[in-house]
């Protein structure tokens, strides 16, 4: 048995990173912006999704295009090479719908978090050695 291939590693370590098979997939459908993106995977975080939008552009997977008319708007897409990917993730898809229990992946979604209460502050009696004595 050889070694592990390094373009082999290095592609699954980027595509195999949180959020970024479901962004390149995503972006099969076409050109999206930045909320849509977001509002298409509700547990990202926009720091998340700015970081794996970076990579992948960096890595030249997805384009991004500013478009300067008012107001103005950056949209994303795939690259060819980003496109080529298709194919291997249609792949995965089978896959998972054969192998992956979907009550399994149900139960062990993470939660979003809920912002909590902003508690009311409470009338506050002055200490005791702090009251005027009469």
């Amino acid at each position: 048995m050889s070694g592990l291939c390094p373009r082999f590693h290095k592609a699954i370590e980027l595509i195999g990173g949180r959020w970024t098979g479901a962004l390149v997939r995503l972006l099969m459908g076409g050109r999206a912006r930045f909320a849509e993106l977001r509002d298409a995977i509700p547990e990202i975080s926009d720091r998340m999704l700015s970081e794996r939008l970076r990579v992948l552009e960096s890595e030249g997977i997805i384009s991004r295009h500013v478009l300067p008319d008012p107001p103005i708007r950056v949209e994303y897409e795939l690259t060819q090479k980003g496109k080529e990917l298709q194919k291997s993730l249609e792949a995965i898809g089978h896959w998972a719908e054969r192998w992956i229990d979907a009550d399994h992946v149900a139960l062990g979604a993470r939660r979003v978090r809920q912002p909590r209460p902003v508690r009311q502050a409470r009338a506050t009696r002055p200490a005791r050695h702090l009251r005027a004595r009469t």
